[in-house]
């Protein structure tokens, strides 16, 4: 059973994070809720407390715009996905790279750590998606299969499975370290740009067709579609902790001036974050030339 939105949600205590100097592609929260982690087109990631909005700590390594970032279960690491076709895995504890993932021939586009913390996938434009090892780095697994740009990924609840869409308009569910063939998802008329599993095992992505579908992988079924009425890029998707509600972002969403790129939900349900594509600052700010992440979506429970 779904709540629906407008009964648990309201704009408040909005808070800019604004030392970006470029398109903020995606933010993630510590386990805990206390730290955001945002990456961004000038080739950075940046910590931040997420309750005061100061600026922690930032990390340069990339060569190029930083697509993609997550943090592990255990909130020790963080991962981050470029443009320059590495995946680095970073220690949170010691603020340096532990290791650099090459193997990808391609801008690297997603990244997603397994919740049991041992996994890695990894995601890009050479149509492929890698399974590394956490703790040494090792490729384990050559996810092949889609025949254009794997632009998103996520792991199912158990570790298990991991699902990845792509610019050839489907999604793909792969059991791990097992000989079957993927369970091809198909229905979306645009490249599937988002992907994130509810506990419960239901599986949500979201296109450039306007659409979120939500699957049940074990069935091969689309359950529901939402959406479809305005051509807008569904750009990111979250459950909420307890899989009852379902977020989505897309163009000229949750009150930012362009497109919204980043959504993520704290693992208490009580905010809800998105990044932006444009500066979002009062008029007062307006001679910053910093990019911003709002984050102002308050879940009443």
């Amino acid at each position: 059973m779904w709540r629906h939105s407008s009964e648990d949600f309201s704009v408040s205590n909005i808070r800019y994070f604004s030392k970006h100097k470029g398109e903020v592609n995606c933010c993630a929260f510590s386990p805990d809720c206390q730290i955001m982690l945002t990456c961004c087109d000038d080739g950075r990631l940046y910590l931040w407390n997420a309750t005061s909005a100061k600026h922690l700590a930032t990390f340069n390594g990339h060569s190029g715009p930083v697509k993609s970032c997550v943090f592990s279960s255990d909130g020790q690491l963080f991962a981050s996905a470029s443009h320059d076709r590495t995946v680095r895995i970073w220690s949170r504890s010691i603020t340096e790279c532990t290791h650099i993932l090459t193997a990808h021939s391609g801008s690297v586009e997603t990244v997603s750590f397994s919740p049991d913390g041992q996994w890695l996938v990894s995601g890009g434009w050479d149509n492929r998606a890698l399974i590394w090892r956490v703790q040494s780095g090792e490729l384990l697994e050559d996810l092949r299969g889609h025949t254009a740009a794997v632009q998103s990924s996520a792991f199912s609840s158990d570790s298990q499975c991991v699902a990845t869409g792509s610019w050839d308009r489907t999604v793909r569910v792969w059991k791990l370290f097992e000989e079957k063939e993927a369970v091809t998802l198909q229905g979306h008329l645009g490249n599937v740009a988002c992907l994130c599993f509810s506990v419960s095992g239901m599986l949500a992505s979201g296109s450039w067709d306007g659409t979120v579908r939500v699957w049940s992988p074990l069935s091969h079924a689309c359950l529901f579609v939402l959406g479809g009425c305005e051509r807008v890029w569904v750009r990111s998707l979250a459950f909420s902790r307890d899989g009852l509600v379902l977020a989505s972002t897309a163009e000229g969403d949750m009150g930012h001036k362009d497109s919204a790129y980043g959504c993520v939900f704290t693992s208490d349900g009580k905010l809800l974050t998105s990044g932006s594509e444009q500066l979002d600052v009062e008029e007062d700010e307006e001679n910053s030339t910093e990019e911003s992440l709002n984050t102002g979506q308050d879940c009443k429970e």
